[in-house]
């Protein structure tokens, strides 16, 4: 089987790619079947610091493949595709959506398990579930309106409206916008820059901030100063190389 999700090493930091650019990415149950199996060996393995999830050629993704849909694949269990994005949100590593042209619907809703979103000037986004008289079961409901706020998920949902860069960052839906000619590069500088700083730190601050998410004020609070796991291994070694180099 081809590489549909395709996985570069670099230092420190994995690039996994959607794979299928001659179908602008659409997503089908082979593609989901590759990332599933990439987050379930990147959950078990050290050394690394940051995941960025993109697409191959002209896109991030356009969407889940339509003609899927209408031959009537068959995941292999109810809510699969939902549970291999859970997956991929719950990695004990940053990741990050890095998204150029079309990312459509369910495209949308594979980019929402990130971290979080940085796209280049050239991104699209849109759900267009109601376009064609669906509904969301991969996440959208559960993900957009903690990205961006109930009544703007509401209106996207409702409009199916396709949006560019620009609006994505306004509406916080991304966290900004990147020339076309440096999005190559800023995606090396910032995996880089995240793989650098303590991988403990890392898994450590997506726990808390999964466990906290919606809760009430008092109750987050607590729950990261008695469930936070405090001083990483490598922390002493990062404090002596700090104070080496301000010396």
């Amino acid at each position: 089987m081809p590489d549909l999700v395709r996985r570069e090493d670099f230092d420190g930091w994995v690039q996994l790619t959607l794979n299928r650019p001659d179908k602008l990415n659409s997503l089908n149950v082979a593609m989901f079947e590759q990332l599933r199996q990439h987050c379930l060996a990147l959950a078990g393995e050290t050394g690394i610091g940051c995941v960025v999830l993109r697409g191959a050629g002209q896109c991030f993704s356009a969407g889940h493949d339509l003609g899927g849909i209408a031959e009537g694949e068959t995941p292999p269990s109810r809510g699969w595709h939902s549970e291999t994005l859970r997956m991929l949100e719950k990695l004990p590593i940053p990741v990050v959506a890095a998204v150029h042209g079309h990312c459509y619907t369910g495209a949308l809703e594979v980019a929402l398990a990130a971290d979080f979103i940085i796209a280049s000037e050239t991104a699209r986004f849109g759900d267009t579930h109601a376009k064609f008289a669906l509904t969301p079961v991969w996440g959208m409901s559960a993900r957009l309106p903690r990205r961006v706020g109930i009544a703007t998920a509401k209106r996207l949902m409702f409009t199916a409206q396709m949006f560019g860069a620009a609006e994505a960052v306004r509406i916080g839906l991304a966290e900004y916008l990147i020339e076309e000619a440096e999005f190559e590069t800023e995606i090396a500088r910032l995996a880089g820059q995240i793989a650098a700083q303590s991988h403990f730190s890392h898994a450590a601050n997506k726990r808390l901030l999964d466990r906290s998410d919606a809760q009430p004020m008092d109750a987050a609070l607590q729950r990261e100063w008695m469930d936070g796991e405090g001083r990483g291994p490598d922390m002493h070694e990062r404090i002596a190389a700090f104070q080496t180099k301000s010396s």
